[in-house]
C-alpha cells in the first residue's frame, strides 16, 4: 500500500464511481480498477460493494477512508517541514479560529503579521473550540485560536488577557437603561440565549446566586446568539470581544459583574509536534502572552 493507492482509493470513495474517479484523476479506468484490486488483495478485505452504476464503501472501506485522510494530511505536513527548511518563511499557514475570537483582535493581529510576512498565504478553518481541537489533533491545522474553557492537557498554549462576559439586550427588553453593568441576580427570569459550551458555567454561577437560569436558546456560535438577540427573542450572553461580529442595531450591551463569568482567547498547538517557522512566527506576532 502506498500514498498513490490511497489517493486513488479516496477519489473512488468521494466520487462513488470508478469511471468518475478516473476522470477526476486524469487516468484511464482499467489502471484505476487494477490498483483498487491490488489494494484489496494486499489488505485481504473488500473495500467497496459494486453496484451497476455506483460503488459503496464497506465497513472496512470506511475505516480505511478515515485513516487515509489522516495519512495524507501527515504526508503533507512532512512535505511542508522539508520545504520550510529550504524556503524559509514562505508558503501557506493553516490555522483555525472560533467565531467569538473577536474581529478587532484577529484583524489587527493578522494585518500586522501580513505586513511583516507578505509572501505568506493562509488557509483558515472555522468552527467551535472542540472542532478546532479535533483538526489540531489530526494535523489539518497547525494553530488554533480558541476560547476558554477547554482541556489544555495535550497542548501548548498562550493566552490573551481575560475578558468579561456581557449581555446583549434588545432595546425593548432593556431595563435600568443608564447602567452599563448588571449583576447575575438581574438575569433571573430573563430569557437567555447562551453558548452550549458555557451552559454549565452559567448554570452553576446562577445557582450560586439562588436561581436557575431561564435558557430560551442554546447555540454554538456568537453570531447566532447575536442575531437571535437582535431579533428581540431574548438576551444573549457572549464574550465581550464577540459583540462586534454582527449587525447589532437593536442591541444594548452591559457587562456582567462576576468573577466567574470570564473567558480568554488562546493560541494553541499540539505538544511535542513539529511546528513550522510560519506558525511559530504567527504565534509570536499574535501578541498573546
Amino acid at each position: 500500500m502506498d500514498i498513490k493507492q490511497l489517493k486513488y482509493f479516496l477519489a473512488i470513495a468521494e466520487e462513488g464511481q470508478i469511471t468518475a474517479a478516473a476522470k477526476k484523476l486524469n487516468m484511464a479506468q482499467p489502471p484505476l480498477s487494477h490498483q483498487l484490486k491490488l489494494l484489496e488483495e494486499e489488505l485481504g478485505v473488500k473495500l467497496f460493494e459494486r453496484g451497476p452504476r455506483h460503488v459503496q464503501l464497506t465497513d472496512s472501506g470506511k475505516i480505511l477512508m478515515n485513516r487515509a485522510h489522516q495519512i495524507l494530511e501527515l504526508t503533507n505536513s512532512v512535505v511542508k517541514e522539508v520545504k520550510d527548511l529550504s524556503n524559509g518563511l514562505q508558503g501557506t499557514l493553516s490555522i483555525g479560529t472560533v467565531s467569538s475570537s473577536g474581529a478587532t483582535l484577529l484583524n489587527e493581529r493578522m494585518s500586522e503579521f501580513h505586513k511583516q510576512y507578505d509572501n505568506i498565504k493562509f488557509e483558515i478553518f472555522e468552527g467551535n473550540t472542540f472542532t478546532l481541537i479535533d483538526l489540531l489533533n489530526k494535523g489539518i491545522i497547525e494553530v488554533g485560536i480558541v476560547r476558554t474553557p477547554f482541556n489544555a492537557l495535550n497542548f501548548e498554549c498562550k493566552y490573551a488577557k481575560t475578558e468579561p462576559m456581557i449581555v446583549a439586550i434588545p432595546k425593548e427588553m432593556n431595563w435600568k437603561s443608564n447602567n452599563m453593568t448588571l449583576s447575575i441576580r438581574e438575569l433571573k427570569n430573563k430569557p437567555l440565549i447562551i453558548y452550549r459550551r458555557f451552559e454549565q458555567l452559567i448554570c452553576d454561577t446562577c445557582m450560586e446566586h439562588g436561581f436557575a437560569p431561564e435558557i430560551f436558546c442554546k447555540c454554538d456560535d456568537a453570531r447566532t446568539a447575536l442575531l437571535w438577540a437582535n431579533a428581540g427573542t431574548g438576551i444573549a450572553i457572549i464574550p465581550k470581544s464577540a459583540f462586534e461580529l454582527a449587525a447589532n442595531s437593536n442591541l444594548v450591551i452591559k457587562e456582567i459583574k462576576s468573577e466567574k463569568l470570564k473567558t480568554k482567547i488562546a493560541a494553541i498547538w499540539v505538544k511535542d509536534r513539529y511546528i513550522s517557522p510560519l506558525a511559530a512566527n504567527f504565534i509570536k506576532s499574535f501578541g498573546i502572552v
